[in-house]
C-alpha cells in the first residue's frame, strides 16, 4: 500500500478505537534533542536519573525497532468532569485529598498498551502482510511530546504539556514504531499560547524557571510521585491537599475549559477523585495493594503515598484528624514518621486549642525515635509549636 493509503488506514483503525488523536513522523533523530540535553544539565530532573542514563538513546528512536520506518503517535483523552459524587467514600468525614485526574481511572499504561497493538493488528490484517511495530507507553527512551508534536497531534505549552486543538491537554501519549510507511501528517502545529501565561502563575511552588521549562525538583507532581526522600521542608506547604500529582497548570489553562471527551475506559473510580486523608494514612500494606491495583497510582510506594498524605493533612487538617496522626507516629517507614511529626506540628501551629496536645503527641515520639531525621523533625515541630 502507498504511504497516504497506509496513514489513512492507520487514521481508521485509531477512530474506531478510540483514540482522541493520531499523527505519523519518518522516523529520524529528533532536533530538539540538545533541548533536551540542556534542561537535564541545569538539574532540572532532580532524582529521574534514568532520563539522563538514556538520554543519548532518546535522540534517535530507529535503534527500538530494526527497519522502521514511521513514528505513530497517538493521544487518548482522560478529560472527565469531577464526580460530583464519591459513594465508595461517601461516609468517611474530615478532610479528603486531590488525585490528579490522570490516575483516577483504570492505568492507562494498561488501556494504551492494549489499543495500541490492537491498533497494529489491524493494521496487519487490512494490509494482508505481516507488520513489524515495537508499542510503547512511557517505557522507551522516546521523546513523545516531541513526536506528537512533529506528527501534528498537538503543540507543546508553556507549561511544557502536549495540547491537542480541541481536546486540550488531559491526553496520555503512546506511541507505536513500525516498518510500515506512512505519509506525514499535515505540518507541526505553531504554539498557540500567545500571551497567556496563566499556567506559569497559577503553579503553587513555582516550578517554571520560564516558559516552556519545568524545574521539576519544585513541581508537585515530582514531589509526590518521583521523589522518594523527603519533601523539602519550604515546599510541603505550597503541596496543599495533594497526594498524588497535581493538575493546576491544567486546570487555568483556557484550552482545557470545554475539554470533556474522555475515554470511557480512564473514567474515574468511584472514590479516586477526593479520597479521605484519614483512610488512606491507615492503609495497611494489604490494602495498600488492593488499593492502587490496577491503576496509575501504583508508580508510588506506600511510605511515599503515607509521606503524602501526612504532608496534606498537616496543610488542611485539624484536631479530629490528630488521632490518626498518632497512630501514624508508629509506622515502621522513618519517612512516613518524619512527615508525621511535621504536619502534627502544623495543626497544632494552625489551631491553638491544639498546641497542648500536639505538643504531648510530638514528645512522646521523642523519648522512643532512634532515627536522626526523625528527631529532628520532631524536634523542629516542637521548636515551631514553642514559637
Amino acid at each position: 500500500m502507498d504511504p497516504q493509503g497506509a496513514a489513512e488506514l492507520f487514521r481508521d483503525r485509531a477512530r474506531a478505537l478510540g483514540f482522541t488523536r493520531i499523527g505519523f513522523t519518518p522516523v529520524a533523530p529528533f532536533e530538539r534533542h540538545a533541548v533536551y540535553r540542556d534542561w537535564l544539565a541545569r538539574g532540572y530532573a532532580g532524582e529521574m536519573a534514568y532520563l539522563a542514563r538514556d538520554a543519548d538513546a532518546r535522540r534517535d528512536p530507529s535503534a527500538l525497532l530494526a527497519g522502521a520506518r514511521t513514528l505513530v503517535t497517538v493521544a487518548l483523552s482522560y478529560a472527565h468532569a469531577d464526580p460530583a459524587d464519591v459513594p465508595a467514600d461517601r461516609l468517611a468525614k474530615g478532610p479528603r485529598g486531590a488525585i490528579a485526574r490522570y490516575a483516577r481511572g483504570a492505568d492507562y499504561h494498561l488501556v494504551l498498551k492494549e489499543k495500541l497493538r490492537a491498533l497494529a493488528r489491524g493494521a496487519a490484517e487490512a494490509l494482508g502482510q505481516t507488520v513489524a511495530y515495537q508499542p510503547f507507553v512511557d517505557t522507551a527512551p522516546v521523546l513523545e511530546r516531541e513526536g506528537a508534536q512533529a506528527g501534528g497531534v498537538g503543540f507543546i505549552a508553556k507549561n511544557t504539556m502536549l495540547i491537542a486543538p480541541g481536546a486540550g491537554s488531559y491526553v496520555v501519549l503512546g506511541e507505536l514504531l513500525t516498518a510500515v510507511e506512512c505519509a506525514p501528517g499535515p505540518p507541526p502545529i505553531a504554539p498557540r499560547c500567545g500571551e497567556c501565561r496563566a499556567c506559569l502563575d497559577a503553579c503553587p511552588t513555582g516550578a517554571f524557571v520560564d516558559a516552556y521549562t519545568l524545574d521539576a525538583r519544585r513541581c508537585i507532581s515530582y514531589l509526590t510521585i518521583e521523589a522518594t526522600g523527603a519533601i523539602p521542608r519550604e515546599l510541603r506547604a505550597l503541596v496543599g491537599d495533594r497526594v498524588f500529582g497535581c493538575d493546576v497548570c491544567q486546570e487555568v489553562c483556557p484550552f482545557n475549559a470545554s475539554a470533556r471527551d474522555g475515554a470511557p475506559e480512564l473514567a474515574p473510580r468511584p472514590g479516586y477523585a477526593r479520597p479521605s486523608l484519614v483512610r488512606l494514612l491507615g492503609l495497611g500494606a494489604a490494602q495498600f495493594r488492593k488499593w492502587n491495583q490496577r491503576s496509575a497510582l501504583r508508580r508510588v510506594h506506600r511510605a511515599q503515598l503515607l509521606r503524602n498524605v501526612a504532608v496534606a493533612l498537616g496543610n488542611v487538617g485539624g484536631a479530629a484528624e490528630l488521632e490518626a496522626l498518632d497512630r501514624a507516629l508508629d509506622e515502621k517507614s522513618p519517612l512516613v514518621r518524619a512527615h508525621v511529626a511535621w504536619a502534627i506540628g502544623e495543626i497544632g501551629r494552625r489551631e491553638p486549642a491544639c498546641d497542648t496536645r500536639a505538643r504531648a503527641l510530638l514528645e512522646r515520639r521523642r523519648s522512643v525515635e532512634e532515627d536522626g531525621a526523625v528527631r529532628e523533625e520532631l524536634a523542629a515541630a516542637i521548636a515551631r509549636l514553642a514559637g
